[in-house]
């Protein structure tokens, strides 16, 4: 039996097509021409993932100036994002992907659900920055603006 890895540096990502917090559909393929950061995280109101995502609430401003979408996505219900954007005035968008077809797809699946992990993705629709940590672990906000400012071409 395989383990499916997910896809690579420099490849295509696979399409996304799920809903939000609010119930609206959010596409990879709507999102061409920009930069995309996905951070997918393990479940709402854990600890280590209300940590990593009020780390970007704050600082947010960073990720507007890259002109990226960011989007956060695990198999939690679209009333438990909901809940948790409310519980932390989260600003970026929480995808739900119950049936775990993306975190599969990418490769971000294990035994108790979503790794932990951020893949940015060029304006073209390449994987440019790929990175899974150990769930007690989070990908640092300034190593996940700087592959976002790599992609973009912002890099000072």
């Amino acid at each position: 039996m395989s383990v499916n890895t997910g896809p690579e540096v420099g490849q295509m990502a696979p399409e996304i097509d799920l809903p939000d917090a609010s119930g609206e559909k959010w596409r990879l393929a709507d999102a061409r021409g920009k930069a995309v950061a996905i951070f997918f995280y393990p479940g709402d109101e854990t600890p280590v993932c209300t940590k990593q995502l009020c780390s970007v609430r704050d600082n947010w401003a960073l990720y507007e100036q890259t002109g990226a979408e960011v989007v956060g996505i695990n198999t939690d219900s679209i009333d438990k994002h909901r809940s948790f954007i409310s519980n932390h005035n989260l600003p970026l968008r929480l995808l739900s992907d119950r049936d775990g077809s993306v975190v599969r797809a990418y490769g971000m699946k294990n035994i108790l659900g979503t790794k932990r992990g951020v893949v940015v993705i060029d304006k073209d629709g390449i994987i440019r920055y790929r990175k899974v940590v150990i769930p007690i672990f989070r990908p640092g906000d300034d190593e996940v603006l700087s592959a976002i400012k790599t992609v973009t071409g912002d890099v000072a």
